[in-house]
């Protein structure tokens, strides 16, 4: 059995490639995922934590399982909030092949996902983006979208003015134009692009400065009781989804449907229609857009892959 750390995880898995197998895996007849598990589990104190199981498989090929753990109450501390594991089978023996770091393969694809959308859903002339969310997926959030484009700034907003600079920081190092934000709400009206990813339980983006033109990444949420945009921001955007089951379990769509501020019928198209050409995605300049993403197991399968299929074509040189 092969173990793959974070360092080798980011080396196999470049935004360019890793973006084209996502695209390809959503668009593969081989390729499957039943929805995923999600358990409540008690934490101490009284909060509530999750737990994740999203297994995939291709047929004859590979079969992969992520187990995810979900634990707020990390938040205070220099633990992570999400932590994971991955397994990669044969398909054609059962055999386990190979253990990922799964917190690696989550933040990579899951940034991948958000710039992969944005590419059909985004401007073209988006010179400013906005990170609300200072934890580990952030950083890559911030890089995925940005490359391929050129930024005149990315600006970061944290509930912690010392994390936030720390990421700034972290992003200035490689050459990205990055600075902290104090006021979110201005920060919000002036931005192109807004990538939150945050376990926030109450909106943090107020629809009604959203700009025209501007998209909106929603990342962080995942159950219903969480939230990062309120009502209006639904109401007046295109909304997109990564997959519909889950994103709509993910409370910035399950509680405005449930209130019927929007109906399903507003869902416009998921990643899949994009990828494919069943949906065109944006359609105007002006246009206000927005791409909910809960995650799928496709995209870690794909991941891990193209993981797998680096080591091999190392091997064999």
């Amino acid at each position: 059995m092969e173990v793959f750390d974070a360092e080798a995880i980011r080396r196999a898995t470049p935004w360019p490639e890793l973006m084209d197998a996502i695209a390809a895996a959503l668009a593969d007849p081989a390729a499957a995922a039943p929805d995923r598990h999600v358990h409540p589990l008690p934490l101490p104190g009284g909060a509530e934590g999750s737990l994740l199981v999203m297994p995939a498989w291709r047929s004859d090929d590979v079969i992969g399982v992520k187990a995810v753990t979900y634990f707020p109450t990390n938040a205070a501390g220099a633990t992570p909030t999400v932590n994971a594991g991955y397994l990669l089978f044969d398909g054609r023996s059962g055999r386990l092949s190979a253990a990922l770091d799964g917190d690696e393969l989550t933040v990579r694809r899951t940034a991948a996902v958000s710039a992969l959308a944005a590419g059909y859903l985004a401007r073209r002339d988006v010179r400013r983006l906005l990170v609300v969310g200072t934890g580990q997926l952030a950083p890559a959030l911030a890089r995925a979208h940005a490359h391929g484009r050129e930024l005149a700034a990315i600006e970061v907003w944290g509930r912690s003015t010392r994390r936030a600079q720390s990421l700034v920081e972290e992003l200035a190092s490689g050459g990205l134009p990055a600075e902290v934000v104090g006021d979110l709400d201005a920060a919000v009206a002036r931005a192109d692009l807004i990538s939150c990813v945050t376990g926030a339980t109450e909106p943090l983006i107020a629809g009604r400065l959203l700009r025209p033109g501007a998209h909106l990444d929603l990342v962080g949420s995942f159950r219903p009781d969480m939230r990062e945009a309120d009502d209006e921001a639904v109401r007046r955007a295109a909304v997109f989804v990564d997959t519909g089951p889950g994103a709509r379990r993910a409370g910035d769509l399950a509680r405005p449907l449930a209130a019927g501020v929007i109906g399903d019928g507003d869902i416009l198209a998921d990643l899949f229609d994009l990828v494919t050409g069943r949906h065109p995605g944006r359609d105007r300049h002006d246009q206000i857009t927005l791409f909910k993403s809960a995650g799928f197991a496709l995209a870690d399968l794909a991941a891990a892959r193209l993981v797998r299929s680096s080591w091999e074509g190392r091997r064999t040189r």
